[in-house]
């Protein structure tokens, strides 16, 4: 594996008795970037994820940290926070954190010391002797992510950190994890929320029913897929299939389109004009958004989304 390469995953294979979960999986995450982890639930994210740290055991196919197959000791540089949360709930919120400070091989005074910054940048200072049971589960999700990144771990794995977060909350996790990467830290990012991938990461792997269907810098992939999407705003009925483009979204006399293979956006206006019951208020080539591109992803041969 190249020094470059901090995570490499090489043909993958992945099956549940007779059901292949991940298929001839391979992509490669840098050191010091952040690398979206995307798909809909079901794509096989987390089953990469619990193989790459040793919780499975992969079918076929490497899985490697540093060049090496998970072990224990890597423990000590890695920092995982599952989608499943688990904290001691009859615990006091500072204690906790003391306490996963002591197994990350922190001195006490340190861990409480850096705990105590943590949750007053958190807003969470008033929770510090609260038992976790008390408190919410966007406050539980914040101590928990302290208790990830409180050894400043060279390695960061993020599933759905901002998951059930207010829009204020969000953003401050983000400005956390924007924090880890300038401090040195590769993290992968696993979200449902495209505009945090848009925000936060550099490259992006996405899956469909455990196969790769994109892979690259989140610009580039901007760029090569949908660089001539179509705003079109209109009065009259827009024909749902075309051999020309596909409608992406349609409301209230507003289109999103993106043309088929080889087709230009000209070729689709002429097509359009032709179309007696429809008139064109606005017909604007845009480039897609993250958004776009996944929901057009997973529309192509059957329905799918981000459940």
């Amino acid at each position: 594996m190249s020094e470059a390469n901090l995570v490499t995953v090489r043909n993958f294979q992945m099956r549940f008795g007779d059901r292949t979960v991940i298929e001839d999986l391979s992509f490669e995450v840098k050191r010091g970037e952040v690398f979206g982890f995307l798909g809909s639930n079901g794509s096989g994210k987390t089953t990469t994820l619990r193989v790459l740290l040793g919780i499975y055991s992969a079918t076929s196919g490497e899985l490697l940290i540093n060049g090496r197959p998970y072990s224990p000791e890597m423990s000590s540089f890695l920092g995982y926070l599952p989608e499943e949360r688990g904290l001691y709930k009859k615990e006091r919120v500072l204690d906790t954190m003391v306490y996963f400070g002591r197994l990350k091989n922190m001195p006490a005074a340190q861990a409480r010391e850096w705990s105590l910054e943590f949750l007053k940048r958190v807003e969470l200072a008033d929770k510090a002797g609260e038992r976790l049971d008390k408190l919410s589960g966007g406050q539980q999700q914040k101590v928990q992510l302290g208790v990830t990144i409180m050894n400043q771990p060279e390695l960061l794995i993020l599933d759905e950190p901002t998951k059930g977060f207010d829009p204020v909350n969000r953003r401050l996790m983000m400005e956390i994890i924007e924090e880890r990467q300038r401090e040195g830290a590769t993290i992968i990012l696993v979200t449902h929320q495209m505009e945090e991938v848009e925000r936060l990461c550099d490259r992006i792997v996405l899956l469909k029913d455990g196969r790769r269907r994109l892979y690259g810098a989140v610009d580039e992939i901007k760029q090569q897929y949908g660089s001539n999407q179509i705003e079109l705003r209109h009065d009259g009925v827009l024909k749902p299939h075309n051999r020309l483009f596909t409608i992406l979204t349609s409301s209230s006399g507003m289109a999103m389109l993106a043309p088929k293979d080889g087709v230009s956006a000209q070729e689709v206006l002429a097509d359009l004009v032709k179309q007696p019951s429809l008139k064109i208020s606005r017909f604007e080539e845009k480039q897609a958004s993250l958004d776009d591109i996944f929901v057009q992803i997973y529309g192509e041969g059957e329905e799918g989304g981000r459940a």
